[in-house]
C-alpha cells in the first residue's frame, strides 16, 4: 500500500518534468515546495519507525562530492553561499528520500510512472502551443528553456517504452506507449539539437527489446514510430525543420551553437586550477578573462564539474555515475537494458547543458540504483538492510542466568 510519505515522494517525481511551467519571482516553486513536504515526510517516517536504510556507495560519493563543493565555497572565501551549492544539498537529499521511501521494485515502477506522468504534462502543454502559437520560432511550454525542456521530455522516452510493455494493464499500456509519438513530437517542436539527438539515445531501447516483444507487439511498436514521424512531418514548423537541419554544419564547423568557444575558454581555466577548481558557480568568472561579457555557463555538465571543482571534483561526480552503472550489471536482462539506456540517455543530455545540479539527473540516478536493489531484494540475493537510529545497548551476561543456573536456584528455593 502507498503511504503518505511515499505518495508526496510520487508527486515530487511526478513535478519534475513541468516544474519551470510554473514560476513565481523567476523560480521554480514547485520542484521546491514537493522536495520539500517529501523531505519532511521522509524525516518524519525514519523518526517514528526509528530504522533507516543502509548507504551505498552511490550515496556516500554524492555526499562526498556535495561536502566537496561545500569545501570549495569556504577555500576560496566566497562572501555568501552561492545558490547552487544549495541546490547540490537539495539533490542529495532527493536521492536519499528515493532510497529511503521506495525500497520495492513496485513502489520504484511507481515512481517511473510519476515521471512519464509529468512529462506527458510537458509534452502536451508543447504541442497546444502548436494552436495559439504557429508564428513562434521555437516552442516551449510555460516559456521555459526549450533546451532544458526537450531534454526533460526526451528522459522520458525509454521509460515510456519500457512501461509500455512491462505493464499488466492494456490501459496504462496504451498510455505508456502514446507518449512515444507525443513526446517525440514535442521534443522536435523545441527546436532543440541536442534533445533531437538525446531522444534518439533513448529510443535505442526499441531495438534493444524487440527480440523479446511477440509480433503483435512490434508492430505497435512500428506503428508508433510511423505515427511519430506522420505528426512531425504534418506539423512541425519549416523553421523548425530548418534549425534541426543545421546540426551536422555546427558539428563540422566546430561551433556547436556558439558553445565550441566557451569549452575552449573553461579547458584553459582549467588549466591554471586544476585541483580545487574555481568554486561552486565558478564557471563564468573563470572564463571572463578570456571571453569579457561574452561568458556563459559551460553548456557541458562534464567540463563544468572540472573547472568549478577540479579533478577531484569531477572524479567524484564520474564515479558517483559509474556505480550507478555497475549497479544495473544485477537487473534482470530487459531491466538492464532499460536501465543501460536510461543512464546513457541521461549522460548525453549532460553534454550540450549545464546540468550537473538538475534534479531529473540525480532523481535518474538513483532511480536505476533503487531499481538495481530492489530486484537484489525479490531475487533474495540481498538482505534488507535496515539499521536502527540508536544502537541497542548490548545486554550484560551476568544479567541474564544460564538455563542449568536458572534451574538450581529453582530446586534451592525453599518456597517453590
Amino acid at each position: 500500500m502507498w503511504s503518505i510519505p511515499y505518495i508526496a515522494l510520487w508527486i515530487f517525481v511526478f513535478s519534475l518534468p513541468w516544474q519551470g511551467v510554473i514560476r513565481i519571482g523567476g523560480v521554480a516553486v514547485v520542484g521546491r515546495l514537493t522536495g520539500a513536504v517529501a523531505l519532511i515526510c521522509a524525516l518524519l517516517a525514519v523518526v517514528i519507525s526509528g530504522r533507516f536504510r543502509k548507504w551505498q556507495p552511490f550515496h556516500v560519493l554524492g555526499l562526498l562530492f556535495v561536502l566537496w563543493a561545500g569545501f570549495g565555497v569556504f577555500y576560496h572565501g566566497m562572501p555568501q553561499v552561492p545558490n547552487k551549492f544549495w541546490t547540490f544539498v537539495q539533490l542529495f537529499s532527493a536521492t536519499w528520500i528515493i532510497w529511503e521511501l521506495a525500497p520495492s521494485t513496485r513502489r520504484m515502477r511507481g515512481l517511473l510512472t510519476a515521471y512519464l506522468l509529468g512529462a506527458y504534462v510537458s509534452a502536451l502543454n508543447t504541442v497546444l502551443l502548436l494552436r495559439t502559437g504557429a508564428a513562434m520560432r521555437r516552442f516551449a511550454a510555460g516559456g521555459v528553456d526549450p533546451n532544458d525542456l526537450a531534454m526533460s521530455m526526451a528522459l522520458a522516452l525509454p521509460t515510456a517504452w519500457y512501461l509500455g510493455i512491462t505493464t499488466q494493464r492494456p490501459l496504462f499500456r496504451w498510455i505508456a506507449r502514446g507518449y512515444l509519438p507525443i513526446g517525440l513530437l514535442a521534443v522536435i517542436l523545441t527546436g532543440s539539437r541536442g534533445a533531437m539527438v538525446t531522444a534518439l539515445v533513448g529510443l535505442l531501447i526499441i531495438p534493444l527489446t524487440m527480440t523479446k516483444l511477440s509480433p503483435g507487439k512490434a508492430a505497435a511498436a512500428i506503428a508508433l514510430l510511423a505515427v511519430a514521424g506522420g505528426l512531425a512531418v504534418k506539423y512541425v514548423p519549416e523553421n523548425i525543420v530548418a534549425r534541426l537541419e543545421t546540426t551536422g554544419s555546427e558539428v563540422e564547423d566546430a561551433s556547436l551553437g556558439g558553445r565550441f568557444k566557451l569549452w575552449v575558454a573553461g579547458v584553459h581555466a582549467f588549466e591554471k586550477r586544476p585541483f580545487v577548481g574555481y568554486g561552486t558557480s565558478g564557471f563564468i568568472p573563470a572564463i571572463k578573462p578570456a571571453l569579457g561579457p561574452m561568458a556563459q555557463v559551460a553548456h557541458n555538465s562534464y567540463l563544468s564539474v572540472l573547472v568549478e571543482h577540479g579533478m577531484i571534483g569531477l572524479a567524484l561526480f564520474v564515479t558517483m555515475i559509474g556505480t550507478v552503472f555497475l549497479s544495473a550489471r544485477r537487473l534482470p536482462l530487459l531491466e538492464r537494458r532499460f536501465g543501460y539506456v536510461l543512464l546513457l540517455t541521461m549522460c548525453t543530455a549532460m553534454m550540450p547543458l549545464t546540468w550537473e545540479d538538475v534534479k531529473a539527473v540525480w532523481v535518474t540516478m538513483a532511480l536505476v540504483m533503487g531499481m538495481a536493489y530492489a530486484a537484489d531484494l525479490l531475487a533474495g540475493m540481498a538482505p534488507e538492510l535496515r539499521r536502527p537510529l540508536r544502537a541497542t545497548p548490548p545486554i550484560r551476561p551476568h544479567l541474564v542466568p544460564r538455563p542449568q543456573e536458572a534451574a538450581r536456584n529453582i530446586n534451592r528455593n525453599p518456597a517453590v
